[in-house]
């Protein structure tokens, strides 16, 4: 028997060693057994069948870093474009800022498909609704309310945590949007696992009376920022 037909179990067998489990691969017994160990709080003698308060390795959370915030007369929406599944980073450039209406524009982050597909569907209603009050031009607060009503409806199982900004007859707007349905009209606000260290530049940097080159400045740090204190943010900046 060559070293290419014969398996570590059979090796096992030959040389009188019969408590190595049989198959292709064992590089995984240590690896159980150290989990094992782990999930009966590092004691080997405890009953399996007895629940015990150990520790397992939690799955590695990763999200965005998405933000909004209004100046003298308009409105800035930023986020990153890394898009990730569990701890891999699945999409470097990842379209987070999505259509919505010609003046409404909506950030998304939590699950891709969810954000994209959520934003489809307010923004083909919307356009339903401009075509039937005689093309109209939509108001944010609409675009807000449809948002939150189909999130609620679904009781948080659609993760779209979004950021809606736009303008129209009433000014400059801002919202942001839970994926439970909660909502809240801001000047700034940030989303996403990102958010806290986006909103530390925002609080020390935002004032009423901004330009628009300072706004897009500082919605650039805010992005930056994220990118830096976030695993799951960064690539680029929108």
């Amino acid at each position: 028997m060559s070293e290419f037909t014969s398996s570590p179990g059979q090796d096992a067998m030959m040389n009188g060693n019969a408590n190595v489990p049989s198959g292709f691969s064992f590089e995984n017994v240590h690896r159980n057994a150290m989990l094992e160990s782990m999930a009966r709080n590092n004691d080997p003698s405890a009953d399996a069948s007895v629940s015990n308060p150990g520790y397992l390795p939690q799955a590695t959370k990763t999200g965005t870093t998405i933000v909004g915030m209004t100046f003298k007369g308009g409105v800035v929406l930023g986020a990153d474009t890394r898009a990730t599944s569990g701890s891999e980073v699945a999409d470097k450039n990842c379209e987070k800022i999505h259509y919505i209406a010609p003046n409404i524009y909506c950030c998304g982050a939590g699950t891709a498909a969810d954000t994209e597909k959520t934003t489809e569907l307010i923004s083909s209603q919307l356009e339903l609704l401009r075509m039937n009050t005689g093309g109209s031009q939509s108001r944010v607060v609409t675009a807000c309310t449809m948002l939150k009503r189909m999130l609620f409806r679904y009781q948080g199982h659609v993760s779209a945590a979004l950021v809606l900004g736009g303008c129209d007859v009433n000014g400059p707007h801002v919202y942001q949007i839970y994926p439970h349905g909660s909502t809240g009209k801001l000047p700034y606000t940030t989303m996403g696992s990102g958010s806290l260290a986006a909103m530390s530049v925002f609080e020390t940097g935002w004032s009423e009376d901004m330009s628009e080159e300072e706004a897009v400045a500082l919605v650039k740090r805010a992005i930056m920022a994220g990118g830096w204190d976030d695993f799951g943010s960064g690539s680029n900046c929108d």
